[in-house]
């Protein structure tokens, strides 16, 4: 006789407790099912891909396939490709400062007084707030850099090592381990009401100027409250079950597409298990030769290549390599199924860049690829005419589409249509 077994059941050792996957036993126990939650996912290649590798001749259905598109053959269904997208003035005092405007779309980046907006993948995360574990997830293939902002213009450093996030989100701690985290959150949630009710006092004392900059600290307090609110109550809920064993890192900052790679399963992981529904990933220059054979050069050089044919050779191999990570994420998102159709049908990835060549610097022209979500894809869709039309229109469409009642954001003109009746949206 088989013995119904609950969902929270883990196997434990050594004082870590592993969650088991979802057993045909554990059915007595199981949730019932409902609507299958909409999710983003940001990718970012912050070094751009070579034009003339990536872009067809002519837009439509039939769009010719070119080298880097034919390593998305497979699913060339479950994708739209748009040229003619960017953000105005991009230029910054650093020529690569436009890494920190892709998804906030703020002007001059990096210049005199610049200050950076919300990005709109925190956008989503508030709008969610704590209906998952974590609200948003943001992670980098080299350091902590990210192009995630606060609404105080702060960013939201780059989780580097997909091991502690796996080991955060999937892994039990012992009751010890526990107890000394839920400590933790009361110490830290007692400290910031302090501070709240000093810089109250200070307020009462200061200029209208300093008043202002007290405006975005106590928003900032406000903000991790609810944070430490929210991990409080999560921390009494048992953690998803995952069919996998713990990741372990890549340590080598040589191995890019390793490293890229290790991100891209992960991604999956968090999406299936809802542990957030906006993720941030930017994949960034590791200042090293990577292992890549035939690669000689450093992925930084290599996008400054001049037309060297020699250097565009050996960057196309690491923008394949790249690409390819991609197509791996929207592969593991098509097997993996939920409510009778697959995951990346109630799963957005907008995947592209914040420079649409690298050689020269220039923030125009984008590559921006949208995949999943529900819409129609399969086509190569140009939205330039006289000027690139502004990449936050398509943000709003995206916004408003995981239900966010808002108009604007950033530099946006508008909501980004680019259905046709031949190709109606599915949604």
């Amino acid at each position: 006789m088989i013995q119904s077994l609950h969902r929270r059941t883990f196997l434990r050792a050594s004082g870590v407790a592993v969650a088991l996957p979802f057993l045909e036993s554990m059915t007595a126990f199981a949730s019932p099912p409902a609507a299958p939650p909409k999710r983003l996912i940001f990718v970012c290649t912050a070094l751009g891909l070579h034009p003339p590798k990536l872009w067809p001749k002519a837009a439509g259905q039939n769009y010719d396939t070119t080298p880097y598109l034919e390593l998305l053959q497979d699913h060339r269904d479950n994708f739209t490709l748009f040229s003619g997208l960017s953000h105005e003035e991009q230029t910054g005092r650093q020529p690569h400062d436009s890494e920190m405007t892709w998804l906030t779309a703020a002007r001059n980046p990096g210049m005199a007084g610049f200050r950076n907006t919300v990005s709109i993948d925190q956008v989503v995360a508030n709008h969610f707030g704590n209906a998952t574990r974590f609200s948003s997830v943001t992670l980098g293939t080299a350091n902590s850099q990210s192009q995630s902002y606060t609404r105080g213009g702060v960013m939201v450093p780059a989780e580097t090592s997909p091991a502690k996030v796996f080991a955060r989100m999937f892994l039990e701690g012992s009751p010890d381990e526990v107890n000394t985290q839920q400590r933790r959150l009361r110490e830290g949630r007692s400290i910031l009401d302090q501070l709240g009710t000093e810089t109250k006092k200070l307020r009462n004392r200061s200029s209208a100027s300093d008043n202002h900059l007290l405006d975005d600290y106590f928003e900032s307090i406000r903000q991790a409250e609810k944070k430490l609110s929210a991990a409080q109550s999560w921390m009494k809920k048992p953690k998803p079950t995952v069919n996998r064993k713990p990741l372990l890192d890549i340590s080598d900052p040589a191995d890019l597409i390793g490293r890229t790679q290790l991100i891209m399963d992960l991604v999956p992981l968090i999406v299936q298990t809802d542990s957030t529904r906006v993720i941030a990933v930017t994949v960034q220059d590791h200042a090293v030769v990577p292992k890549i054979e035939g690669v000689t050069g450093d992925h930084h050089n290599l996008s400054h290549h001049g037309k060297d044919a020699s250097k565009i050779d050996q960057l196309e191999k690491i923008e394949a390599g790249i690409i390819r990570c991609f197509g791996s994420l929207l592969e593991q998102l098509k097997r993996s199924s939920e409510f009778g159709s697959c995951l990346l049908d109630h799963t957005t990835i907008v995947f592209g860049s914040n420079l649409g060549n690298a050689n020269s610097h220039e923030a125009k022209n984008l590559p921006i690829f949208l995949a999943g979500g529900g819409y129609h894809h399969g086509r190569y869709v140009t939205m330039r005419k006289d000027h690139d039309q502004p990449l936050c229109n398509l943000y709003v469409r995206l916004l408003q589409d995981c239900g966010i009642e808002m108009d604007s954001f950033g530099q946006s003109t508008g909501r980004l249509t680019w259905e046709s009746t031949n190709f109606p949206e599915y949604l």
